[in-house]
């Protein structure tokens, strides 16, 4: 999609320029200040080096997205509910549906800001480098039995298949999902929390089915058990930090789209 820059707060078209302003987000390769690097940064590196690295260290800005405002708001709705919860530290109506009374919302008073994502989240050094990775994680929970923390991510969707464990893990276009869950129990184990071996997917999936809209949107509600593992991330994140910390521009991944389409107008130029 074709996205205009516009001025964030009066809203009026601005130039793009395509590189950064803010310094303090581009690294310098061997750099000695702590840089911090998101959970979806460390993902947009396992799929392509060649983006995160333009991104990172050469400042490169990449098209802009509109938000997910309906994912937003559901994601909203359910930490409502799950807050009430917390509060009282009492199980979900979800948890109990599904034999899990056990568990309850984990409360801390630092819940707020490992949710803000953009300002705080989840937050550890990694090993004894200058790092600092973080993200912002939907919700965690409680085992009252153990007292394991438990990880959980709020998925929305529209599908007209049914939400199954089995598919919903191994579908292609989750295995982001799954990296995702692997790096938040990262970071709460790295921060010294023991977590559960088992970390869950709240899926809720629109009714695509309904006979109308009628300013209503039905929902079914799905708990997806994911066995998460962490033991890749160390290894990952290192490469990551030897990529950037690199004076070369690293070889991009073959199916990258955004790296095709570059080329493409790059050939296109030079031809003309």
């Amino acid at each position: 999609m074709i996205n205009l820059k516009r001025n964030s707060k009066t809203l009026e078209l601005v130039e793009a320029s395509g590189i950064r302003t803010r310094t303090s987000s581009i690294y310098k390769p061997n750099q000695s200040e702590d840089f911090k690097i998101s959970r979806s940064k460390f993902e947009d590196f396992l799929k392509c080096p060649r983006c995160f690295y333009l991104d990172r260290v050469k400042g490169l800005v990449r098209p802009g997205m509109p938000g997910w405002a309906l994912n937003e708001t559901t994601d909203l709705l359910l930490k409502k509910e799950f807050d009430r919860c917390r509060e009282k530290q009492i199980s979900h109506r979800i948890l109990i549906e599904n034999k899990l009374e056990h568990i309850v919302p984990f409360k801390h008073e630092e819940m707020d800001r490992w949710r803000d994502s953009l300002r705080h989240g989840l937050m550890t050094r990694f090993d004894a480098t200058n790092i600092i990775l973080s993200g912002g994680i939907d919700d965690i929970w409680q085992d009252t039995k153990t007292k394991d923390l438990i990880v959980v991510d709020y998925k929305s969707q529209a599908s007209s298949h049914p939400v199954e464990t089995d598919s919903y893990l191994k579908s292609g276009w989750h295995q982001g999902y799954k990296n995702q869950m692997d790096f938040y129990n990262y970071l709460l184990n790295s921060m010294g929390f023991k977590t559960s071996d088992t970390s869950y997917f709240l899926v809720v999936n629109a009714n695509r089915s309904a006979e109308g809209f009628n300013g209503v949107m039905e929902f079914s509600e799905t708990l997806i058990p994911y066995k998460h593992d962490t033991s890749w991330i160390e290894g990952k994140v290192y490469e990551m930090i030897t990529c950037i910390n690199s004076s070369k521009v690293p070889k991009n991944n073959p199916s990258c789209e955004g790296c095709a389409y570059t080329r493409q107008v790059f050939n296109l130029i030079r031809n003309k």
